[in-house]
């Protein structure tokens, strides 16, 4: 695992075509994908996809969130990735340092697969 991070980080992160890599470099530090995995800072996001947006009963969610309405799909994670506060004004996520298309996409897809 050291040596894909390592990897990563000498090639640039357009390079990077394992969402599990990107999520566990970004992501992991406040979220679970592990079904049944306590809540961090984040929301546990296994399920995630198709999941109602605030709809972890085991976190507490930004009121931004909470209203929504909607689920997740993957076009919508894609832009939240991109601009958390953007997509949903008010919420608590703060800034997810995924630049990069591709790398959204890898953990796009890699969310879509963790059921």
């Amino acid at each position: 695992m050291r040596v894909m991070a390592l990897a990563l980080a000498l090639t640039g992160p357009a390079l990077a075509q394992d969402g599990r890599v990107v999520f566990e470099n970004h992501c992991a530090s406040c979220h679970a994908v592990e079904r049944g995995a306590e809540a961090g800072p984040g929301p546990n996001l296994a399920g995630v996809v198709g999941r109602r947006i605030g709809g972890d009963r085991a976190f507490g969610y930004s009121p931004a969130l909470e209203q929504a309405g909607r689920n997740w799909d993957r076009a919508l994670l894609l832009r939240f990735l991109a601009d958390p506060e953007e997509v949903f004004p008010g919420t608590w996520m703060g800034a997810n340092n995924l630049p990069e298309a591709a790398d959204r996409a890898a953990v796009a897809d890699f969310l879509q697969s963790v059921r």
